[in-house]
């Protein structure tokens, strides 16, 4: 990511917005800083868990494949997002409940409360 922001303060290259594969439930335009900012606050701290509880390992041993969907825990991250979203809307009635917005009344931290599952819930 840090390449990107160098990437993109050299003459000749475009000031764009990093484009992301794979998102099925985030904006496909999400800036890096909106990204990073979900993956910490809701992912790290609202469920106290590292990237690699979702995102595979690269097939090369290095770092992690963040397109892949070779982990069930990413697909159930994404229909908890999901889940988020609907609550805020229907129940809640946010007018546009992004995951990530301050709008939001229902977070991943009002269930799991730092925990990677929550109270009551166990792992499969």
């Amino acid at each position: 990511m840090a390449l990107a922001g160098v990437a993109a303060a050299k003459p000749g290259f475009k000031d764009e917005p990093e484009q992301y594969k794979n998102l099925k439930v985030l904006p496909k335009n999400i800036s890096s800083k909106d990204l990073n900012g979900i993956m910490v606050d809701d992912f790290q701290d609202g469920l106290g868990v590292t990237c690699n509880f979702c995102h595979a390992s690269a097939k090369d041993g290095h770092g992690l494949d963040f397109v892949s969907d070779a982990k069930p825990e990413k697909e159930i991250s994404r229909v908890m997002m999901r889940m988020t979203i609907a609550l805020n809307k229907k129940y809640l009635k946010v007018k546009h409940p992004l995951i990530g917005s301050n709008a939001l009344v229902v977070t991943c931290n009002t269930c799991h409360k730092g925990e990677a599952f929550p109270e009551g819930s166990e792992p499969k």
